[in-house]
């Protein structure tokens, strides 16, 4: 007999016992558990039981667990997709909210056709109809993908660096999803379509409301910059993985790069128009972590002195209040990013002396003291001055309400990826961010890569507390992004995110990672010296002369 122990409670197993039949024994919610975690290894529901184990089961609320629902669903989308556009290309782009942003390219989708895709979802659904786990070899998995045209994977399977892959067969379709999926069609029956031209948004629930669709996120400045991304991986032709590694190999990076930096800096230099124009005297700017906002903002200062400004940049970091004042998580640790660890009126009172001319000594914030100083010398605005505020709460109306709304620009700054590994499955914007600060946190913070892996869930967390609600408030949302950076990360995550073991709770997080830059021929070195000083990446690989 197995013995198996699941969140507080155990039970005794034959040997070959179906995961899921398992679980009437060893939950109250049998219905709500998505798959099994145990020693960073998920297994799948429709699995075997073969060894003795201690398991956490996965539900909606992990992480984890959505995104075995994610990919669950959308892999019932793609087979209703198949009968509602037979033949054409689906394109799984990026996430709005909870919610997936679908484009069927050279197509408008049709309200009617949401409609039909809808129905042939919940028939499916209704069908309840087995996904099938099945180990391939690449060829056949290559020759597979050819014969149903979508080249896009028989590209990226040519730089896949095992001979297997595990596919998903349901019916006349397989597909392959970088993880685990759920046992049947069955499952996935949480969701909603609505139509947003040209293409569609798949709405999946919340994590806090796993029996109900989350409400759609409206975010039209962020989805109008997710278009803007991608017509610049047009006009750089480059949408998947396989179109970097095809420019690596070629010798085309230094090319990509150039020109991927020169549409950044006019974006920038396009924005410092706009913001010169409407007479601002205080621009505030937010993002979450590993956004760029430093680099962006001092890059934006050089911008606006060129159109006659002079910028006094202040950083809200340095109005941390004292160690002893930072609010505590539940678990007794600080919670640096609480509201309250600002010292907000104090903020407020330092720019209210700045707009009536006076001088004020700006703090300067050690958070290895958890005190702050005041050695620089006092700052004096003048009619050309414009103040530049950035920090993770700059966009939370406490905060800016200290200007007076007409003196004011709000910028919200986010790396949203639109690089795909394939038309099917996305790199996340979040993995993008988690990719970039493992890199800096390694070589400027003496942080390991498992060290910012066990902080990143409060991030996370204090990020939808206190940045993204305020996003769309913001005037403009600047794209972070910058294309050709996963090669150069991959030179500096890949073999530190290895190296972290099974046993490790973050071994998962880690994986997940590595799977996406498996994927990725690593940049030459020598390609490095053209990524320019003042560039957002060099805030995350160094070498950015802001800070020289």
């Amino acid at each position: 007999m197995l013995h198996i122990s699941a969140d507080g409670r155990e039970a005794r197993f034959e040997p070959g016992t179906v995961l899921k039949d398992a679980l009437p024994q060893l939950t109250d919610y049998p219905s709500g558990v998505l798959g099994v975690m145990a020693g960073g290894v998920v297994y799948e529901l429709n699995q075997p039981l073969r060894h003795s184990m201690s398991c956490h089961l996965l539900t909606y609320k992990d992480e984890e667990g959505r995104r075995i629902y994610e990919r669950s669903l959308r892999f019932l989308m793609l087979m209703a997709a198949r009968h509602i556009w037979p033949g054409m290309r689906v394109r799984i782009e990026h996430s709005l909210g909870y919610g997936l942003y679908i484009n069927v390219p050279g197509h408008t989708v049709t309200r009617d056709e949401v409609r039909a895709l809808s129905r042939e979802m919940r028939r499916l659904c209704k069908e309840n109809l087995p996904i099938v786990k099945e180990r391939w070899s690449r060829t056949r998995a290559i020759e597979y993908f050819k014969a149903q045209g979508q080249l896009d994977k028989v590209r990226l399977l040519a730089y896949r660096p095992y001979q297997h892959i595990y596919m998903y067969t349901c019916g006349d379709m397989s597909e392959y999803f970088y993880g685990t999926m759920l046992p049947s069609t069955g499952y996935t029956n949480i969701f909603g379509l609505k139509l947003n031209k040209p293409g569609l948004i798949l709405q999946m629930p919340q994590p806090d409301a796993p029996s109900r669709i989350s409400a759609a996120a409206r975010l039209p400045k962020h989805l109008e910059k997710f278009h803007e991304s991608n017509e610049w991986c047009r006009i750089l032709r480059c949408t998947d993985v396989a179109d970097i590694n095809d420019m690596v190999l070629h010798d085309e990076l230094r090319t990509f790069i150039r020109v991927n930096e020169a549409l950044q800096d006019k974006a920038i230099a396009r924005l410092a128009d706009n913001i010169s124009r409407r007479g601002s005297r205080a621009v505030f700017i937010a993002g979450p972590s590993s956004s760029g906002k430093t680099t962006f903002a001092n890059r934006l200062g050089v911008h606006l002195r060129v159109l006659g400004l002079t910028p006094l940049l202040i950083s809200l970091d340095n109005f941390y209040r004292s160690r002893e004042e930072i609010p505590r998580l539940q678990d007794g640790t600080f919670d640096f990013e609480h509201l309250n660890a600002i010292n907000v009126p104090y903020f407020h009172d330092c720019v209210r002396k700045l707009l009536e001319g006076e001088e004020v000594c700006l703090p300067s914030y050690s958070f290895g003291s958890g005190t702050a100083n005041y050695a620089d010398p006092p700052v004096r605005l003048s009619s050309e001055h414009i103040m530049i505020i950035e920090g993770i709460h700059a966009l939370n109306p406490e905060v800016y309400r200290c200007i007076p709304q007409e003196q004011l620009s709000k910028v919200f700054i986010s790396e949203l990826t639109c690089i795909n590994l394939d038309d099917h499955n996305r790199i996340r914007t979040t993995d993008a961010r988690l990719l970039r600060r493992i890199v800096r946190d390694y070589q400027f913070r003496g942080t390991s890569p498992d060290a910012t892996l066990s902080m990143w869930a409060n991030v996370r967390a204090g990020e939808e507390r206190w940045i993204f609600p305020y996003q769309e408030q913001a005037d403009f949302v600047f794209n972070s992004v910058l294309h050709y950076e996963l090669p150069i990360l991959r030179n500096i995550a890949y073999d530190q995110l290895n190296a972290i073991e099974p046993e490790n709770p973050n071994y998962l997080a880690a994986k997940r990672l590595i799977k996406i830059l498996h994927y990725l021929i690593p940049a030459p070195p020598s390609v490095l010296n053209e990524v320019p000083p003042l560039s957002i990446l060099r805030e995350f690989i160094g070498g950015n002369t802001f800070y020289a």
